[in-house]
């Protein structure tokens, strides 16, 4: 259970708090906020439309807290505590373990990543065998990924470590501090950029589940179905405007003063990051569905992230659709 510490809470104009495993969260009050989204990573250029979004539902009324916090696993236990109201993340684990009904209702992104190794050490998933992998955060898609690589290529790396933000991964390539990781878009970009030619992408097929997701308690979603539909519909509004034109990311980030203190090199990383992401059609527009929730079923418990078949999982053991179908019958399926 998670205990008071006086801090953390920004508005998303504001500064990011990060706290590290075993820090306890306090959301303090405001008499502004209506809702306290917990976000498991860190402020950067893969989550700047999101940051959007939550300004278009500012602009509709809903006022939102965010705190960056280190992982996801704490993002889940704030929102299964009832210290935040919405969580970003796919805690599908936690939700097949834990009592208090959480819920995810809003598919953000698919998986879309690339398992890097440096060139000068590996250069096959079977050079992994009994080797160290870094990715996000405990129970993250990018976790599952590994995971399931192990399984499909026949080996056990010797040990997995969390480093939370693709870029800060990338530079952990980089650096050489790790020698095999998994990054987006952006990280892998990045590498190609700083040291061309001394990586290797390793080749990864048959993935298609969610990566982010918005997820809340039962009784939150039952509770506050006005600011969640809000929240829904400038998601939804967000990702049809930056599949259309990516490059609008850029413009929003000017317009709300979003990560004023981004590095030169990544604000320049961000239309490339999100035309790669719109060609790639990573930014589902519907909002995953019923659907979405059972290629996650077939792909967490081969990865075993979720345990029994997925024939067998419920629905709505694990989502609430009502959200999204109330919002897709006024905006539209596309």
């Amino acid at each position: 259970m998670l205990s008071n510490l006086t801090s953390g809470i920004r508005r998303l104009s504001g500064a990011a708090a990060v706290l590290g495993f075993g820090a306890v969260i306090a959301f303090a009050p405001s008499a502004e906020a209506k809702v306290r989204v917990a976000y498991g990573d860190i402020a950067s250029v893969e989550n700047l439309h999101l940051l959007a979004a939550f300004e278009l539902a500012r602009q509709k009324g809903v006022e939102i807290e965010m705190t960056y916090l280190k992982s996801e696993d704490i993002a889940a236990q704030a929102v299964v505590s009832g210290q935040a109201d919405i969580g970003v993340g796919g805690p599908y684990a936690l939700i097949q373990k834990v009592k208090v009904p959480v819920r995810l209702f809003l598919q953000l992104s698919t998986l879309r990543f690339y398992p890097v190794v440096n060139a000068a050490s590996y250069k096959t998933w079977k050079d992994l065998d009994g080797q160290e992998v870094a990715v996000h955060s405990r129970g993250s898609g990018t976790e599952a990924i590994m995971r399931l690589m192990e399984d499909k290529q026949g080996i056990k790396f010797f040990k997995i470590s969390y480093i939370p933000g693709s870029e800060v991964r990338a530079g952990a390539l980089i650096q050489g501090n790790v020698k095999a990781s998994i990054v987006d878009a952006a990280g892998r970009r990045l590498l190609e950029e700083k040291a061309p030619g001394k990586f290797i992408v390793l080749p990864m097929d048959g993935v298609n589940a969610t990566d982010e997701a918005l997820f809340a308690r039962q009784d939150f979603l039952d509770k506050n179905q006005k600011e969640v539909d809000i929240i829904v519909e400038s998601v939804l509004t967000t990702w049809r405007e930056v599949t259309k034109n990516p490059a609008v990311v850029a413009e929003w980030r000017a317009k709300y003063n979003l990560l004023p203190d981004l590095p030169a090199d990544q604000a320049k990383s961000i239309v490339p990051y999100f035309t790669e992401l719109a060609e790639g059609k990573a930014f589902p527009l519907n909002g995953g569905g019923e659907a979405a929730v059972k290629d996650d079923f077939a792909f967490y418990t081969l990865s075993g992230q979720l345990t029994g078949q997925p024939a067998s999982l419920k629905v709505e053991e694990f989502w609430s659709l009502e959200p999204l179908n109330r919002v897709l019958g006024k905006v539209g399926t596309n």
